[in-house]
């Protein structure tokens, strides 16, 4: 059977921060919660009839928005409705995002107990002041216990979202952000530079954030301490200990097959190799989603194929295999050139039989990598 992922997006949220460039809408009055579930299960039926051979749900992630705004009763809805129109793999991992300021206790355990196994919760600084400037609901405080409360409710697969790279933010205040997640003890961090999205407010009034050198330098310190720590970098942003990594991300990263439902929420099925591998977004504005949930789709031009693959493969430490790239697309080796040699004469990437991964420069200069490979 196919293995496919399942995203699954929830657009609402409490208040839009200025740096997110993600399809969420700041709430302003009552969610349809139930209209919501029943057309997000009515959006996956349409996605299932462009399946052509059958398939199983390999990982589900909830993501936002605040997903956490809805109610366990409702996701336990939804769950059983998507059971009903594909099979779940056994144990499969099934990720909900959460902030720390839709924290409650019984509402997590709740959570937990309809399946619910890996919480990612959205806590990007535990200083007080960063929170503010980023336009955080929640405190340092709040966060500190929000991981508490996902601990105690069962939560053995734990996310925690960290930036750097923040608005007046000092190395100093970098590292001990990073020792407060350690000694948290979470067995997963991704842990990424904030980046002046187009389309928000940050873009458009820009804060100071620190000289470039002074966030290297930083990051660089930050990383050691997360490996002394044992935590594992496997992909660009992502840190994880022994049996943590992210299994939803690592299908992405891997160019996998996945269907994506809700406002605005993209997907990408491989219906034929190469001929016909395809993109599906939906609506972004949730009241016109929640009238009409029908997909737009776009075929990837076997031109853009390399690059396509190249760019998500490349965020693993692991990089890629021929034999991957030929089974996964349906394209010859041949496809990768000149800009496979041409990155391996610059020291971009290495070669090891026939794998391939960057090397600390590639891995520093990533989008000089995918340069090599734009059509």
């Amino acid at each position: 059977m196919n293995s496919l992922g399942l995203y699954i997006h929830i657009p609402w949220c409490i208040q839009k921060c200025p740096y997110c460039d993600f399809n969420s809408h700041a709430l302003k009055s009552e969610f349809p919660e139930q209209l919501y579930i029943e057309t997000l299960l009515a959006d996956l039926r349409h996605d299932l009839s462009l399946l052509n051979a059958p398939s199983i749900i390999s990982s589900i992630f909830i993501g936002g928005g605040t997903p956490s705004l809805f109610s366990a009763q409702a996701f336990e809805n939804l769950l059983t409705g998507i059971s009903q129109l594909i099979p779940l793999q056994q144990d499969l991992e099934i990720t909900l995002e959460a902030n720390p300021g839709t924290f409650e206790s019984q509402k997590f355990v709740d959570y937990r107990a309809i399946g619910i196994n890996r919480l990612s919760i959205g806590i990007q600084s535990f200083n007080n002041s960063h929170l503010k400037s980023l336009g955080r609901i929640h405190t340092a405080e709040e966060a500190i216990t929000a991981v508490k409360i996902a601990q105690r409710s069962g939560f053995e697969k734990l996310n925690l979202d960290l930036m750097f790279g923040l608005p007046r933010q000092s190395k100093q205040q970098m590292l001990d952000d990073v020792k407060t997640a350690i000694n948290l003890n979470p067995g997963h961090l991704s842990f990424y530079q904030l980046t002046l999205e187009p389309n928000t407010y940050f873009h458009k009034f820009p804060p100071g954030l620190p000289e470039g050198d002074q966030i290297y330098a930083g990051q660089i310190q930050c990383q050691q301490l997360l490996a002394e720590a044992g935590y594992q970098q496997y992909e660009i942003s992502a840190y994880a200990k022994n049996g943590q990594t992210c299994q939803h991300n690592l299908n992405y990263w891997k160019f996998g097959d996945y269907l994506g439902i809700g406002a605005g929420a993209h997907g990408k099925l491989s219906l034929s190799k190469p001929d016909n591998i395809i993109r599906s977004i939906k609506a972004k504005s949730p009241e016109i989603y929640l009238q009409n949930n029908s997909a737009s789709l776009t075929k990837i031009p076997f031109a853009e194929l390399p690059l396509e693959y190249l760019m998500n493969q490349l965020r693993l430490k692991s990089g890629f295999t021929l034999s991957d790239y030929q089974s996964i697309t349906g394209l010859t080796t041949e496809t990768l050139e000149p800009g496979l040699s041409s990155c391996l004469s610059e020291g971009l990437l290495i070669k090891s039989n026939q794998h391939f991964c960057c090397s600390d420069k590639g891995w520093n200069f990533v989008d000089s990598v995918l340069e090599k490979f734009i059509p």
